[in-house]
């Protein structure tokens, strides 16, 4: 690995990969070690989505974390454009990489129930 200016960044735009260049911004888990999900703490939900699923990982999810809405804890879904709140009976746990991945469980889990709303545009659009 060659060495970098200690202002690579200032200095150029810092997009090095050719993905990066391709989406013009950076792939940001390729700096910081923290945004990539630490496996060892999959919820066993998650153990046996991605092994009834039969993916490897969880690539699309990692960039799901938990986050607050209006000082309540809650994950957003891309799908709705919208926050979807936690449980209020459910336990934050401490640690920030099991709060997301609980996020992630949260976010699946609804996104499969029937109170997600794109179940009701799928029955009221859907031409099969």
């Amino acid at each position: 690995m060659s060495e970098q200016d200690i202002d690579h960044f200032i200095k150029t735009d810092g997009l090095d990969e050719e993905r990066e260049k391709l989406i013009g911004q950076h792939i940001g888990y390729r700096y910081d070690v923290n945004l990539v999900p630490d496996y060892s703490r999959l919820t066993p939900f998650l153990e046996k989505y991605i092994d009834v699923m039969g993916w490897p990982d969880l690539n699309w999810l990692e960039d799901v974390h938990m986050g607050y809405e209006e000082s309540r804890p809650a994950v957003f879904d891309r799908n709705i454009n919208g926050w979807v709140g936690v449980p209020e009976n459910i336990a934050l746990p401490d640690n920030q990489q099991d709060r997301d991945m609980l996020a992630r469980e949260l976010l699946v889990k609804f996104q499969m129930s029937e109170n997600h709303p794109m179940v009701a545009l799928k029955e009221a659009y859907a031409k099969f």
